[in-house]
């Protein structure tokens, strides 16, 4: 499986607060790719469905990256516990998965693996700017 997660980049957490902000009251989506254990991008993948309820994103137009390493979405409610569908979605794919909730801040995201553990990821400064490397 590669490099284990081990955190973010601020600019990264900064992009997906504002695309969570940006689509509420409707769930937004995405993949993540990590750099040298930290997460430096995400992917928005075409076709990606988005409602008040769910965001569905088409995983099987998405090629072969070996710098994926999970998904992202948020919540239009205060909760980031992750839903039954959430779950099977973790199981299915990638290692790390990040939930964001309103009102999508720094403190209102929470991190889990693949079992749907929560897992703490630190905010790292600058690694979204460094050279190649993916994973």
């Amino acid at each position: 499986m590669g490099e284990s997660v081990r955190g973010i980049d601020r600019e990264v957490l900064n992009l997906i607060l504002h695309a969570s902000r940006s689509t509420h009251p409707d769930e937004f989506a995405g993949v993540l790719r990590a750099r040298r254990g930290v997460i430096s991008e995400v992917l928005f993948l075409p076709g990606t469905l988005s409602s008040r309820g769910s965001a569905v994103m088409r995983l099987h137009t998405m090629p072969i990256d070996p710098g994926a390493c999970g998904t992202v979405h948020s919540h239009p409610s205060s909760s980031t516990e992750p839903s039954e569908a959430d779950l099977v979605l973790f199981r299915k794919f990638g290692a790390v998965h990040i939930v964001v909730a309103y009102p999508y801040d720094e403190t209102s995201w929470q991190a889990y693996d693949h079992k749907g553990n929560k897992v703490s990821l630190e905010v790292v400064e600058g690694a979204a700017g460094e050279g190649d490397g993916w994973r």
